[in-house]
């Protein structure tokens, strides 16, 4: 007996390829929202509804609507953005989002505030530049993340080459999306029923969940290949060229608290592809997703539940009979860290590139002396000769710089005080958005995370450790945007100013981390973690990262992947005091 479907699924199905009414949402002027059914079919035009939770008790009060807005998620496949497109960004940041621009965990921007009469302009400022939302968010391909260390020019060209061709290739055939947000008047004249075209690769329903898809570079891990449903991991030779692609599926962070069912998992290594068939290997993963993938509950949707029920074994013959190959036994390589390399580098064909730290991808201009990072960035737009590459951990590259402009992008740099010098344990800390406009936040992240960071900085230089790389994530709610899974300290929302601690994922982002304390606050966040920083000063190996330290010495168990994640959990030892 075949099981019900869930709601979204005749939802998608119904929508007239994602239309729904939508258009005629937009135009009903007394409310700043749109309906339930439109709230979720916006979400693959790259958008979601949400309100600012800081004034729900004084408009409750006042007896008025929530304070609606979008926002919005543009669709950069790499991360690269020229110029111009950095300036449009910027003006939509300033004129119709709430003064800012955050750099997210996919290489891209997206914009907070954005209400309901201003949403159609923010599109259309977008298509001026050539850019775009659709399929930023929703049951679809999302954008594609490659590898962003500009070092490797020959193997970032490569990477984002592939990356590119995958986003092209899946990107949805729809309509909906320009004649709703860009050429509204057709949509309006007439009444005429809108011309729906053929979906090949999605059908009239979509995926069952997001589908997310990276391309890494070895040594770095930068993208966290896997954290996601689909990751290429180069293969290179020692002159540097590509041989092909390590295929990992499966990965993904979101649980819910309390059921067990639900877990992170890291992504496996299938197989090994030539480079001409990775596009190949992009669409059967994704068309046997589309066809396997639980559409009943989606809680148990995305792709890594589909390999746990058929096993990975079932996969790679799937995926060789789609994609009419045979993937090849995966080539050894070697990861070493997932965190972006800071300052000026020279690449090997000789351009420039400075990458800038910035705190939890917020771009605004700081105040009490603090960096101006919106005036600073739009400055150096006006006068870069190369590009902006965006990082899968929320920070900058101003990339490609002659030799000839250097001086001056140094010049506008200090002077806008773009290059300041953050701790170790600053440099790899990350935080979603969470509060006050993420509906499914449970705990402050942004807001909170650089306040307890200034708490830990302060016990790792007591123990003279403030010089070593520990990776700090934390996110508002399990669902786990920040990737907090794969953090060495992974800190995720529970209840107001409450966490759940994990401990000891791997510093390359290969081993997930295991629940090491519940529901703690502040003071039991930095009381928890001083006795270890005191114990790793103390005990710990020559070039012994803080995860493998805690996990050797027994304090915390190893997770191996998949449910395993929620056994076994807890502290395994008291920590000495010495």
């Amino acid at each position: 007996m075949a099981k019900e479907l869930s709601r979204n699924e005749h939802l998608k199905a119904g929508s007239r390829q994602l239309r729904g009414t939508l258009n005629e949402g937009l135009g009903f002027e007394p409310s700043g929202a749109i309906s339930e059914d439109d709230q979720q079919l916006v979400k693959f035009h790259g958008m979601y509804l949400q309100d600012d939770r800081d004034l729900r008790g004084e408009r409750s009060r006042k007896k008025l609507e929530k304070a609606f807005a979008f926002m919005v998620r543009v669709r950069i496949p790499g991360g690269v953005c020229n110029p111009e497109q950095w300036l449009a960004m910027d003006y939509i940041g300033r004129t119709y989002g709430n003064g800012t621009m955050r750099l997210t965990t996919r290489e891209t921007f997206q914009f907070h505030g954005i209400i309901k009469s201003n949403a159609r302009a923010t599109i259309r400022k977008l298509d001026s530049v050539l850019l775009n939302s659709i399929a930023a968010c929703g049951d679809i391909n999302r954008n594609v993340l490659a590898a962003s260390n500009p070092h490797q020019s020959r193997a970032h060209a490569m990477a984002y080459d592939l990356c590119k061709a995958v986003s092209d290739h899946l990107l949805p055939k729809t309509r909906a999306y320009r004649e709703i947000w860009i050429d509204n008047e057709k949509v309006a004249e007439g009444g005429a029923e809108p011309v729906e075209v053929d979906e090949p690769l999605y059908g009239k329903a979509y995926l069952p969940r997001k589908f997310k898809v990276v391309v890494a570079v070895p040594p770095s891990n930068d993208i966290d290949v896997f954290a996601h449903d689909l990751g290429y991991i180069a293969i290179l030779d020692e002159a540097g060229t590509l041989q092909g692609w390590n295929v990992t599926i499966g990965g993904g962070m979101g649980m819910t608290h309390g059921d067990t069912k639900t877990y992170p998992r890291t992504g496996d290594i299938v197989g090994f592809c030539k480079p001409g068939d990775a596009l190949k290997v992009a669409e059967a993963v994704m068309t046997i997703q589309r066809d396997w993938g639980d559409r009943s509950n989606r809680a148990h949707a995305r792709l890594k539940y589909t390999v746990e029920d058929y096993g990975l074994d079932t996969w790679r013959k799937e995926i060789d009979k789609r994609a009419g190959i045979t993937l090849e036994d995966p080539k050894p390589f070697t990861f070493t860290h997932t965190g972006d390399r800071y300052g000026w580098t020279e690449g090997e064909d000789g351009r420039h590139h400075l990458t800038l730290f910035i705190e939890n991808g917020r771009i605004k201009d700081w105040a009490d002396g603090g960096p101006q990072l919106m005036t600073g960035l739009r400055e150096i737009a006006k006068i870069h000769d190369g590009e902006f590459r965006m990082t899968a951990n929320q920070n900058v590259i101003i990339a490609n710089i002659s030799r000839e402009n250097r001086p001056a992008i140094e010049k506008l740099a200090a002077e806008h005080g773009l290059t300041w010098e953050a701790s170790a344990l600053r440099r790899n800390a990350m935080a979603c958005v969470a509060l006050p406009t993420c509906g499914l936040a449970l705990a402050e992240s942004e807001r909170y995370l650089p306040t307890l960071v200034t708490a830990l900085e302060d016990r790792l230089d007591a123990h003279g450790l403030s010089d070593k790389d520990i990776v700090i994530r934390m996110t508002g709610c399990p669902n786990g945007c920040a990737r907090p899974y794969l953090a060495e300290i992974g800190l995720v929302g529970k209840g107001p100013g409450r966490y759940n601690l994990y401990l000891g994922a791997a510093f390359d982002g290969s081993r997930m981390s295991k629940l090491y304390a519940e529901d703690v606050d502040h003071d039991g966040i930095v009381n928890t973690l001083d006795p270890l920083f005191a114990a790793y000063a103390r005990e710990r190996k020559d070039d012994e990262h803080f995860s493998d330290f805690v996990i050797r010495a027994g304090y915390v168990a190893a997770t191996t992947n998949g449910a395993d994640f929620h056994a076994n959990t807890g502290a395994k030892r008291a920590v000495a005091v010495a």
